[in-house]
């Protein structure tokens, strides 16, 4: 007896898991289904990649996992510090800008740390302009954006004097002369940008002038997170914007829902401004409802993304993936999630005290970088994964700022590579001898519980053990390393290299008194030069005396590479319209992106979720 069957889409999705758990997928067959599954839904072109996708579709919940350390305690940006990456108004409040999700994926793809300025748009600014002398930035505040709905504001227009009472508030100007600056200020190089005033000529413009001309203004004031529009009548009647009751902003959610420990609850803006930068027409967001759920443990979170209940990682799961073995055991137990690797920084590496004997003693900092050997160690303890070339404090990989490891001058490479009898030379030389013990120095690792300790203990016991350092390692919690690096009683210290955030800033670390200046460096010529980048009138003019300063740092061994391992992304294969987008604009990361997604209904009810 013959049996028609009828191919629709639900029948297409059952016989791709069934033959997929099987292991009977053939690329023939799914070359088949797929052109089934195609006449049964409709098509359009995705202007940033020329693929076929699937047609938006509205409705339905995206979740992700959250750890409690991915939540900040606070939902007022003006008091982020330290918890930038994690604030639960992303989302909620917007900036003057974001990053254009519109962009061909060919000149930009997203997939980074840090969003290049000549990506951004405008969001609550529609443009701005920069005079010629560089001391006046103007910027036009968008018309037709409106705040949520709810008391105290109920719902009213956005206007220019929004955007001048938040940075009078974050900046201690004007009405707030008598406050102290947002505590956020200092991650995004606020502190020392040189505003005279900010003021909003009319409705829909507001001016910043400057004393002098500085490259970093216009990010500064488009893109930080601390630079979040809030509106006055919450400041004004709560003091403050802590509590996530009094949260209301113009962004594409609102938050309705945080229960302590167990999840954070968003619902869709009705009457959000935005359409999507690829499909103009198309009333952004998507998703009904956004969901963080808080799961602490991250076998727990991992088995939550194995079973469905997590859609979409987002940028934290960097904890979650900490090894290769976890990843690719998840591509065994569940081929339909897609992972995307992001290279963001390396979390292996680690400063030495500069001005704390043995280190204040470059010989002693270039043997430590010569005991370890990267590309066996990357060979065996990371099995293949990851990156082991040494890069500066600058991603290798970074538009002008970054320097290829091949182009770094011969002698400087020779100290980055495997050579333990040099090492042993140098130490020698710099007064170190081995002891009765076979012990030349003892020293303590001040190390991140966020990062491998396993590493860590696997270079003190063997390769440092060769060349007879006695290394120590102590793990902290991240919380805790932030204030042990500012008050600069350790001996070496965990930090990140080639890191891809704006280069300027991530450089001004190494600036003698600088807060996090982790390898507690005081140099006068690298003070000068870092003065004179900071006083050029351009970014284009400012990139090139970034990459003098990262080949400064490079040259004197301030810091031990250590391998880079990619950030992971995972996401169900539900969720439509992510290629392999990490962030768009500076901590706009997965809430900002998640209105721009959409959820396959169809196939995830056929997925049995």
């Amino acid at each position: 007896m013959n049996y028609i069957v009828p191919i629709t889409r639900t029948f297409v999705t059952a016989l791709v898991l069934i033959l997929s758990a099987t292991g009977l997928w053939a690329a023939g067959a799914e070359e088949d289904a797929a052109a089934a599954d195609k006449e049964d839904k409709e098509y359009v072109t995705d202007p940033t990649t020329g693929e076929m996708v699937e047609k938006p579709q509205y409705g339905g919940t995206l979740t992700i996992g959250r750890s409690e350390k991915g939540l900040c305690p606070t939902a007022d940006p003006y008091f982020s510090h330290g918890c930038v990456l994690y604030i639960m108004s992303q989302g909620v409040l917007e900036k003057l800008s974001i990053g254009d999700w519109g962009i061909d994926r060919d000149i930009y793809d997203f997939s980074g740390f840090a969003t290049p300025l000549s990506t951004l748009r405008g969001a609550l600014a529609e443009s701005w302009e920069i005079s010629e002398d560089g001391l006046t930035y103007t910027f036009h505040i968008r018309k037709g954006v409106y705040f949520h709905d709810k008391p105290p504001v109920n719902g009213r227009e956005m206007t220019a004097y929004d955007v001048e009472y938040t940075f009078h508030r974050n900046l201690a100007m004007g009405e707030f002369s008598e406050a102290e600056p947002s505590p956020g200020l200092f991650f995004d190089g606020w502190d020392t940008i040189p505003i005279e005033s900010i003021t909003a000529t009319d409705k829909w413009t507001v001016v910043f002038k400057l004393k002098h001309p500085d490259p970093r203004t216009l990010r500064s004031i488009i893109d930080p997170i601390v630079n979040l529009i809030v509106p006055r009548e919450v400041i004004e009647e709560y003091g403050d914007m802590k509590d996530w009751r009094t949260l209301v902003g113009t962004g594409p959610w609102m938050l309705t829902e945080y229960v302590d420990g167990s999840s954070v609850t968003y619902t869709k803006n009705p009457n959000y401004w935005s359409d999507d930068e690829k499909y103009p027409g198309n009333r952004l967001p998507y998703i009904d409802e956004l969901r963080g759920l808080i799961i602490p443990e991250h076998a727990t979170q991992l088995a939550a993304l194995r079973t469905g209940k997590i859609d979409y990682t987002g940028v934290h799961a960097y904890r979650m993936f900490g090894t290769i073995d976890k990843v690719k055991s998840l591509q065994r137990t569940n081929p339909e999630i897609v992972i995307t690797e992001h290279w963001v920084r390396s979390l292996n590496s680690f400063n030495m005290n500069t001005q704390r004997p043995p280190f204040d003693d470059i010989r002693v900092r270039k043997a430590m970088n010569m005991a370890l050997d990267f590309e066996t160690i990357h060979d065996t303890y990371f099995k293949g994964w990851g990156n082991w070339t040494p890069q500066g404090t600058v991603g290798n990989d970074v538009p002008v700022a970054g320097i290829p490891f091949e182009e770094w001058p011969e002698e400087v490479k020779k100290g980055y590579m495997y050579d333990p009898a040099g090492a042993e030379k140098l130490l020698d030389e710099a007064g170190y001898p081995r002891g009765a013990d076979g012990i030349r120095f003892k020293a303590t690792l001040t190390w991140h519980d966020a990062a491998d300790v396993s590493y860590a203990e696997l270079i003190a016991a063997t390769y440092y053990r060769d060349i007879g350092v006695d290394l120590e390692i102590e793990p902290v919690p991240g919380a805790e390393l932030g204030p042990r690096a500012v008050a600069r009683d350790h001996d070496m210290i965990a930090t990140v290299l080639g890191t891809r955030k704006a280069p300027f800033g991530t450089m001004s670390l190494y600036v003698t008194g600088a807060p996090y200046n982790r390898p507690n460096v005081s140099d006068p010529a690298y003070d000068a030069m870092y003065e004179a980048a900071r006083l050029v009138s351009t970014e284009e003019e400012q990139l090139p005396l970034v990459r003098e300063l990262n080949m400064y740092a490079i040259e004197r061994y301030w810091a031990v590479w250590g391998e880079e391992l990619p950030s992971i992304g995972a996401t169900q294969p539900w969720v439509k319209g992510l290629n392999r987008e990490w962030q768009i604009g500076n901590t706009q990361m997965e809430y900002v992106i998640a209105a721009r997604l959409w959820i396959d209904q169809e196939l995830k009810e056929a997925m049995g979720h």
